[in-house]
Order: C-alpha cells, then structure tokens, then sequence
C-alpha cells in the first residue's frame, strides 16, 4: 500500500490567487499532516499589536520592569499572527535544543512544536530554544482539504529552511522561499499551465 504524502516540515507558499485574503502572500510551516488533517503556523506576518515582551507581560510571566533583565533581541522579538484559528493560543515552533517530555512536539530532527506556557518562561530565563518564533493562532486543514487546496494550485510546496525560517526578517521569508525554488514573485501565476 502506497503511503500518502506528508507535508509536515515544509513550507506552503500561497499563489497570488489564493482567494483566501487571510493568505495572502503567506509562507506557512507545516507542523502535522495526516489523513486526519493539517496544522502549520503562518511564519511571515508579525502581529501589529504585540511584541515578545507585551505577551510575557499579558501572561503574568514577566512585569514591566522586569522586561530590562530579558535577554539581548528579546524585547522586541515580533509575535507572529500564525493562522485564523484559535488566535488567541500560543505556539513556540524552536529549535530541537530544547524539548519538555510532556509538551514538545517534535517536527522533525531539527525543529519542535511547544505549546505551553514554561517555553516562554523558559526564553524568558535565557534557557530557551537557541531558535525560536512565537504565533498566535494557527492555520488548520480538515482530511483531504489542503491536498484538494494544493491539487487546485492554491499552494506551492517546499522543503522549509531553518536559514529561512530563524535566519530571515518575517516580511522577507515569502520571497526567500520562492527564490530557494527557483521562482520570481513577478513571473508567478496561479493558473495552472495546459498545453
């Protein structure tokens, strides 16, 4: 029996064409894809509204002046609007350096999922992740709903970067992961091509 793909661990790139304006000129992390359905985090929009530092102090993790003890980068680390799904839980998709038994789940050799509040306090402390980006909300795909999404040219798959994923500014990942397949944002069209 033939298994079926995985996109777990790899980037999806929204075509222009989306028409889903929740998406548009998004790169998405894919987390979990499985017959059951799909989770990823949308990696390249910062949330206008909060910052690393807000959210410890929204969460009771850390008050005002304790934000001058965060460690360098930190205080402005950008929170990321991962997906229109429960926007109001968290998620720390970070290197595989740092793993809670009980919360971590593990993407693959190099990157993990945690979803509870001790990651925060953990980076907060300076003994987090050496990697790190923090969502709010997520993108979520019911059974056979991102494989229909891709097969109507909706997205664009590829293997997904750390350089790209920690290494680039959220507003610069779309287009690096276009230019890593080869791909100009000004030739990309969405219609499939048919001769």
């Amino acid at each position: 029996m033939e298994q079926a793909q995985t996109f777990s661990g790899q980037f999806l790139i929204a075509m222009p064409d989306i028409g889903d304006p929740r998406f548009a000129r998004t790169l998405i992390y894919m987390c979990a894809h499985t017959s059951e359905g799909a989770m990823g985090l949308v990696v390249n929009k910062p949330s206008d509204e909060i910052d690393f530092a807000g959210l410890l102090e929204q969460l009771d993790i850390l008050k005002g002046p304790e934000q001058i003890r965060l460690p360098a980068g930190l205080r402005t680390k950008p929170v990321l609007v991962g997906g229109p799904v429960e926007p109001g839980r968290g998620f720390v998709l970070h290197s595989s350096d740092y793993y809670l038994p009980e919360g971590t789940m593990p993407i693959n050799a190099s990157i993990g999922l945690t979803a509870t509040l001790d990651v925060l306090r953990a980076m907060a402390m300076g003994e987090g992740p050496r990697h790190a980006l923090l969502a709010l909300g997520y993108a979520g795909w019911g059974p056979g709903q991102l494989e229909a999404e891709i097969a109507q040219n909706g997205w664009l798959t590829c293997e997904a970067g750390e350089d790209i994923l920690f290494g680039a500014r959220p507003e610069e990942r779309y287009e690096k992961a276009l230019a890593r397949m080869g791909v100009d944002l000004g030739n990309l069209s969405s219609g499939a091509g048919h001769a």
